[in-house]
């Protein structure tokens, strides 16, 4: 294929699953022709201001908020600021786009994704839509009636898209996730300071960690951390919540429990893992694949059509991970992830179910239909 230059937008963000396989996308574009210009629209106050300009791309940031659910007067405030900052942001788009003139945009999800799409179809500029989670939401099925293709991560997608612009790429992923070797296991030892002779449970709670893990964690250490005599754990509990954590670990000897807010060299930390516990965001569950690991998944129950549940259950109905519900995860978590822990043949059976569920060429795939949608 002749990749010639483009100017792309791509627009979205707000958690690292949408900036992940933005970013990736943006990385892939620049490979097939290096002088093809990339702006990325965000919303303003989220991660994507800082994680994009990090990964050395230009961002423009809308005024753009979504609703809040939990009843509260300072919620009710925000939601009634909700409508101004939806006309402003469909506004903003329609400049950005029609001073850059792109040759497509490109919508990950997120808040900012919606207005940019949405001008972008009003302008006839052809539109791709990358859906990470097997459960679309309702604004990218609104936008899915007008993209020219949507890229998806799951099967099934024909209910919420037409089924002839559905093409199955995968989530693109950071490009140090893999299959590990015995020698990336034993860098990913000596990174974390773990000990070679042990079980390794690596727990993931995102970027901000999560509460739901975190208290399964503390109830575990609390009764004596039992069945882990011969475990180490790796334990990211999140910048949000690393203080409390601080204030509960004090006094307590626990060599065998190393905690952190947050995981630097997460391609070492797969490889070191026997098991994993984590959240079931899209990215979350596409790593794993990627890294051929067996996991033990607590979908958040915080998100839009439960579409954490939707992620994780592919892989369950595979045998390729196992769930334990968010209500259930402080007396069920930690004895589902040791109890597979101990169980070697159950992990390579897992294992070798997981694997095939991959796809290292997910971002690749997306650049080529961006080529064809032009």
């Amino acid at each position: 294929m002749n990749y010639k230059k483009l100017r792309v937008i791509i627009s979205g963000g707000g958690t690292g699953g949408h900036i992940f396989p933005a970013i990736s996308i943006a990385g892939k574009l620049k490979e097939a022709n290096p002088d093809t210009e990339i702006l990325f629209v965000g919303a303003e106050g989220r991660m994507e201001m800082e994680k994009v300009p990090a990964a050395g791309y230009e961002i423009v940031g809308l005024p753009m908020a979504g609703l809040q659910r939990q009843l509260s007067l300072e919620g009710l405030r925000h939601n009634l600021r909700v409508p101004g900052k939806l006309t402003r942001s469909v506004r903003l788009a329609g400049r950005i786009l029609d001073e850059f003139k792109p040759d497509i945009a490109i919508g990950v999800g997120g808040y900012a994704s919606a207005p940019l799409l949405w001008q972008a179809e009003r302008r006839k500029i052809p539109t791709l839509i990358q859906e990470q989670n097997g459960f679309a939401g309702l604004t990218n099925k609104i936008l899915g009636r007008r993209a020219g293709c949507i890229c998806v991560a799951y099967e099934g997608m024909e209910r919420f898209f037409p089924a002839d612009k559905i093409v199955f790429s995968g989530n693109p992923i950071r490009p140090e996730i893999h299959a590990y070797t015995a020698a990336d296991r034993a860098e990913g030892l000596k990174f974390y300071g773990l000990s070679e002779g042990r079980r390794h449970l690596f727990i993931v709670g995102g970027s901000l960690g999560a509460g739901t893990l975190n208290r399964a964690m503390r109830a575990w250490i609390e009764a004596r951390c039992p069945g882990g005599e011969d475990v180490e754990v790796l334990w990211q509990c999140g910048k949000y919540y690393k203080k409390g954590i601080d204030e509960f670990m004090a006094g307590r000897e626990l060599p065998q429990i190393h905690y952190t807010d947050f995981i630097a060299r997460m391609d070492l930390a797969y490889a070191c893992a026997d098991v994993l516990i984590s959240r079931a965001g899209a990215s979350s569950v596409s790593e794993i694949c990627a890294a051929g690991k067996a996991a033990v998944f607590v979908p958040s129950p915080n998100v839009a059509e439960d579409h954490q549940t939707h992620n994780a259950m592919a892989l369950v109905r595979k045998d390729a991970a196992l769930i334990v519900r968010d209500a259930e995860a402080a007396e069920k978590l930690l004895p589902t992830a040791l109890e597979l822990l101990r169980d070697e043949e159950r992990i390579r059976q897992i294992e070798a179910n997981v694997a095939p569920l991959a796809r290292l060429d997910a971002a690749q795939t997306i650049v080529d239909e961006v080529y064809k949608l032009i």
